[in-house]
């Protein structure tokens, strides 16, 4: 009860803010969404004299770190709180990393409120996400030339008008490719390669079904060090078959276990990343260069008519260019050795804006909010 307090007394905060002061909002479920909107709120600070609004639903997201008198940060629970502020929440431009605004229990703003996505991956936008996830926004911030055509063929299927499209980028993977230039990569041959097996969630994914206990038993038996970084949301629901592997192995030097997503000590200490049908498989193979080898799970379809919307997903297209695809039932098949890392071309062709997503981002954000007051 105290907790909701809280969190209420932080939307009256809000609220009452000065309209100027409220101009511009971001919304971060969590530390994990930091990543992908922090270089967005750098920007803008450092870059313009616009007062960000911050409103996070989690007490340790990073943002709290930032000393700056523009920057106001207002910590809300994931449920009524927040669900109440945000339909009746009153700021020119929202940005936030969440799908499915306006579908089930967040809604848009009774207020005239331009909503901005900002992607949180680099996988298909008609596959893994629900039907209509995106329906409900003004703005989307495409991460490749694939977010582009899917968004244009979503609008056409769902019967929308054209939404502003931004050229953006990826701002997780310039991070990663950043902190490449000043950190080793992978083992660089001393002693046994270090595979991160990183799967998406879901009851049909590697960790769910069983295959992960196996395949870390046999890397492990084959001398490979393995890290185990499973989903958020697969230590949220199946955290049983997460504490049985770690269990197994908790005395192996070989073994390490990583619950926090948000790092990224192990993407650059490994050699390869083994996954399913995780975004993650793009962040690693893009930022760092490396190989990837997917397990072939069944797909994670949020939208089963995916199909409808005649465009291949990329993470459907890409698996073959960027790794290995290996049946659970035929892991022996798996060659750690024989992995190769995607081209450069591949990298440029499939995202913009490499290394500077965040300077695209934040100046559209500056320019968006220049132009309305001068309207």
């Amino acid at each position: 009860m105290l907790k909701f307090f809280r969190h209420m007394r932080a939307a009256m905060r809000f609220a009452g803010q000065p309209a100027e002061q409220r101009r511009l909002t971001f919304y971060s479920e969590g530390r994990n969404y930091w990543p992908h909107l922090g270089g967005l709120v750098h920007y803008v600070l450092d870059n313009s004299d616009i007062p960000v609004s911050f409103v996070t639903s989690d007490a340790e997201d990073p943002v709290f770190q930032i000393d700056n008198p523009r920057l106001n940060v207002f910590l809300i629970d994931q449920g009524g709180v927040r669900n109440y502020l945000f339909e009746n929440i009153d700021t020119e431009l929202f940005v936030m990393t969440m799908p499915d605004i306006d579908q089930y229990q967040v809604k848009r703003s009774k207020n005239a409120v331009h909503y901005v996505y900002a992607q949180h991956a680099l996988m298909s936008l008609h596959m893994v996400y629900r039907p209509g996830a995106f329906d409900h926004y003004d703005t989307i911030f495409c991460g490749g030339p694939h977010h582009v055509a899917e968004m244009r063929a979503i609008e056409t299927a769902h019967g929308l008008a054209p939404k502003t499209l931004v050229e953006h980028g990826y701002a997780w993977l310039d991070s990663i490719h950043e902190q490449a230039a000043t950190r080793p990569q992978g083992t660089q041959g001393q002693g046994p390669k270090h595979v991160l097996l990183a799967p998406s969630w879901g009851p049909d994914g590697v960790i769910e079904t069983g295959v992960g206990a196996r395949l870390v038993d046999q890397l492990i038996g084959q001398g490979y060090r393995v890290t185990l970084r499973p989903h958020p949301e697969t230590i949220k629901h199946a955290r049983d078959a997460v504490n049985a592997i770690v269990a197994s192995h908790t005395d192996n030097p070989n073994f390490a276990f990583e619950a926090n997503v948000s790092g990224q000590d192990s993407l650059h200490s490994s050699d390869v990343l083994i996954t399913a049908w995780s975004g993650m498989a793009f962040d690693y193979a893009f930022g760092l260069g490396k190989p990837v080898a997917f397990i072939d799970v069944p797909k994670k379809l949020n939208n089963p008519d995916y199909e409808k919307i005649p465009l291949v997903p990329v993470e459907i297209a890409m698996r073959e260019t960027i790794g290995q695809v290996v049946s659970p039932d035929a892991l022996d098949t798996l060659d750690i050795e024989a992995l190769t890392p995607p081209s450069r071309e591949d990298i440029e062709r499939y995202v913009y804006n490499l290394g500077h997503s965040d300077e695209v981002g934040g100046q559209w954000i500056i320019d968006w909010l220049s132009a309305k007051a001068e309207a």
